[in-house]
């Protein structure tokens, strides 16, 4: 990788810049099929008698005869161990009515188009949508054992302090606060993907949020080689003023999924811009896994501006996000591993 030296060093950075400029225009704008006629009076006459073209019934319209109230919460109605899904008279109908009107959609060779501002996906059981869910379910299994390896490393491998017993490494705190993050984060990826219900939705935003914020502190901070307490308060205070803030907006004021979105993508694109910078101007023995992870986020940005509409049922891009996760959080914790070793080694070096 010669072109990361003199000026060429400036190549990565400006084609990252390039490339998450290009997804400021490349997000296309789906139909509302919520706004078709035939899906709206499907939806008004399921509502109205539980009853579906096909046929079929939907048992949650039908108020059952015993001493229950009728105007109680439709799903709680249903057994205490499957209220959780808050599956309702109202979800059920407008999940049927858009499936049946995909379906003709897909006879007269039309394409999928957006329900109440999402894609229809296909359900698996009690899993909303299954794929996605299995996906986070997966990141989160990887991000625990980079977390977990990174700790052993640290505590039982590397050289402790002999003074006080902590470790070498001026980054270690900062980083077993990102595992946590990160594990919190796709864990309600997982439960959200699985369940989308309102406070899900807000737990998942929040996480998300929550966890792309400190990971540009963390970004910032060993881009920088800041060491010293005074200077990292400096650098995070106003990061997490401004995500505290995001977060206490969208769960007391207004739950805004496009402020969100459009939130969490400057901050991943701040976030891969300093990564990007720093492995092209860095000598670091891992600075490749550095500018793999930053091309991956580049792709990963760049088909959530698309906004792929989904395949077989199941697959959007969202969900194909998800699955780059994957091999990017496996390579970002070996790049921790490595950092550690090699900045405990050169300090070790000092002291001799």
């Amino acid at each position: 990788m010669a072109v990361l030296g003199g000026k060429g060093s400036l190549l990565l950075p400006l084609l990252l810049l390039l490339g998450l400029l290009a997804t400021a225009f490349a997000a296309a704008a789906a139909e509302e099929g919520d706004a078709d006629p035939l899906y709206r009076s499907c939806v008004e006459e399921c509502q109205r008698t539980g009853a579906l073209k096909e046929d079929s019934i939907i048992k949650h319209c039908i108020v059952p005869t015993d001493d229950q109230l009728a105007d109680k919460s439709w799903y709680a109605h249903e057994p205490l161990y499957l209220q959780w899904k808050e599956w309702n008279c109202n979800s059920e109908c407008r999940y049927h009515c858009m499936m049946e009107r995909e379906e003709e959609r897909e006879e007269l060779n039309l394409g999928p188009v957006k329900y109440h501002g999402k894609w229809p996906l296909k359900r698996a059981s009690v899993f909303q949508e299954p794929f996605s869910a299995a996906l986070s379910a997966l990141t989160l299994l990887v991000q625990f054992n980079g977390w977990l390896s990174f700790f052993l490393l640290l505590s039982y491998k590397l050289p402790l302090r002999p003074e006080t017993q902590a470790t070498y490494y001026e980054y270690t705190g900062l980083w077993h606060i990102y595992g946590l993050l990160a594990m919190n984060s796709w864990f309600w990826s997982a439960i959200y993907h699985s369940c989308d219900t309102a406070w899900t939705e807000k737990l998942y935003f929040s996480s998300t949020a929550a966890f792309l914020g400190y990971s540009l502190i963390l970004a910032i901070l060993r881009a920088s080689s800041l060491r010293d307490e005074a200077s990292r308060v400096m650098v995070a205070a106003p990061i997490l003023a401004f995500v505290t803030t995001h977060i206490l907006y969208l769960n007391f004021y207004d739950l805004n999924k496009g402020l969100n979105t459009k939130v969490c993508t400057v901050i991943s694109i701040a976030q891969l811009l300093v990564w990007a910078l720093w492995a092209a101007m860095t000598r670091h023995p891992s600075r490749l896994k550095i500018i793999f992870v930053a091309l991956g986020g580049i792709l990963s940005v760049f088909l959530e501006a698309q906004d792929v509409p989904p395949r077989w049922g199941y697959v959007d891009g969202h969900a194909i996000c998800l699955a780059m996760a994957i091999p990017m959080s496996y390579l970002w914790w070996s790049f921790a591993k490595e950092d550690a070793e090699m900045r405990t080694t050169a300090i070790m070096k000092k002291k001799r």
